[in-house]
């Protein structure tokens, strides 16, 4: 009965999984609160701040690349992102 148990835990597991995979999931960097943004690829809380307070200051981003503006973000963290990043 006990490893009846762990084989349900492990085909739960791992259907769990599968599911995750397909997720597809947009960030709206005009929207997105310093949780979220810290949620991405070399996103810290220091440069999710720094997105916010871009943002506040300079209004909505028109285009994903504006973020290249904020100090702190190069290329390398616009392109680990770029798929996920949303303005509308």
């Amino acid at each position: 009965m006990k490893s009846m148990k762990l084989v349900c835990a492990y085909l739960m597991f791992l259907i769990s999984l599968m599911g995750g995979a397909n997720v597809v999931y947009a960030l709206n960097i005009n929207t997105a609160n310093i949780e979220e943004l810290q949620e991405m690829k070399g996103v810290g809380e220091t440069r999710a701040q720094a997105i916010i307070a871009y943002r506040e200051q300079q209004g909505p981003f028109a285009q994903i690349d504006d973020l290249l503006e904020v100090d702190g973000i190069g290329e390398a963290t616009l392109e680990r992102n770029r798929d996920i990043f949303t303005v509308d």
